[in-house]
């Protein structure tokens, strides 16, 4: 049964503030991270039900899977029933708050597996090592463009032949008047979880300079010139989508 856990609501961005300052993953936002991305990203626990199903189909015993970005752990929980128990699980995570937080619910689910949780800068490039599956959801991102394509070429190479990358990403419109359209129906999604005009614009502007999206086909063919073959969109909500792509 996949979970999301949010006992603490995202008031982030309630009070106003004078100055709004980069948006970082620090305690604050770690606190009630998995209440801001259940309110903030669209059908987020069918996208992780989708990611937990695709990881089964590709997990391979005595292989690793890995979580690049993995926040609070949430991933871990939701595929850690549906593959064989000789799968190593690897979180990188920027972020030391998070990776405490995932600690924490790692213990709490009984995730009773081989875990490694590594603090990483993935700027700075990843180690992958016999991965069947490697996962980037919502992470790539936050990865600056400059140095997306080598992350992805160290994923490239540390996966095993047959293994798969799912990447989930927030995506540009194609086309300028489409992009509008999905950001204001993005918008009104917020809206109706909750989330007031003020912490909608507080928090644009926190990413602003963070979060910069590629057009789903930018990211598509990062892909393909990497060196993956099977590449496919298995998830699709105006500004959002799942990509998974297969080594050969």
């Amino acid at each position: 049964m996949e979970t999301t856990d949010s006992p603490h609501r995202d008031e982030v961005f309630r009070a106003p503030r004078q100055l709004v300052p980069d948006f970082r993953f620090g305690v604050e936002v770690a606190t009630v991270f998995d209440d801001m991305v259940a309110r903030s990203v669209p059908c987020y626990a069918e996208i992780q039900r989708m990611v937990a199903e695709l990881t089964a189909d590709f997990a391979v015993p005595h292989s690793s899977f890995y979580d690049l970005g993995c926040a609070t752990g949430t991933t871990f929980v939701n595929v850690h029933p549906h593959v064989d128990p000789s799968v190593r699980f690897v979180g990188y995570d920027s972020s030391k708050e998070m990776l405490d937080k995932c600690r924490l619910k790692l213990l709490e689910h009984g995730v009773d597996r081989p875990v490694e949780l590594r603090c990483v800068d993935l700027d700075e490039g990843a180690v992958i090592e016999n991965a069947s599956v490697v996962a980037l959801v919502l992470t790539l991102q936050f990865i600056r463009p400059l140095h997306r394509e080598r992350l992805v070429r160290d994923i490239f190479a540390g996966l095993r032949p047959n293994g798969c990358l799912i990447l989930v990403e927030k995506v540009l419109g194609e086309h300028s008047l489409l992009n509008r359209l999905f950001i204001k129906h993005y918008y009104e999604m917020k809206r109706r979880n909750g989330y007031s005009e003020l912490e909608i614009s507080q928090k644009r502007e926190a990413l602003e300079n963070v979060l910069v999206p590629y057009r789903m086909s930018e990211n598509r063919e990062l892909l393909m010139r990497t060196g993956f073959r099977e590449v496919d969109v298995f998830f699709k909500w105006h500004n959002f989508c799942g990509i998974v792509a297969v080594k050969p």
